[in-house]
C-alpha cells in the first residue's frame, strides 16, 4: 500500500515539504513530517474562508494550500473508487 503524500508550505521560509498523511476529513488532515524516531504529528485545520488548511508543528506553521471545495471532491472520488458493486 502507497501512503498519500501531500504537498505542504512552511510559511516562514517558504520551504515545501512533502508529508504522508494520516487521516483526512473535510474539516481537518492529520499528517506526519519526517520519518523515523524524528517524526512529528500535526493537525491541519481548514482556515475560516476556507481556502487553505493550517496547522502547527514544533512552533512553525505549516499550510497545505487546497480548499474545502477541493478536498472534499478529493474525498468523493477516493470513496468511490472503493466502492464495490456487483
Amino acid at each position: 500500500m502507497n501512503p498519500e503524500k501531500i504537498k505542504v508550505r512552511v510559511t516562514a521560509s517558504g520551504q515545501t515539504l512533502d508529508v504522508v498523511v494520516l487521516n483526512k476529513h473535510l474539516e481537518s488532515i492529520e499528517v506526519v513530517l519526517g520519518e523515523g524516531v524524528h517524526s512529528v504529528r500535526c493537525e491541519l485545520t481548514a482556515s475560516r474562508t476556507g481556502a487553505v488548511y493550517v496547522g502547527k508543528a514544533m512552533g512553525r506553521e505549516i499550510v497545505y494550500e487546497r480548499s474545502r471545495e477541493e478536498v472534499k471532491a478529493d474525498l468523493a472520488r477516493a470513496a468511490g473508487f472503493r466502492e464495490y458493486r456487483r
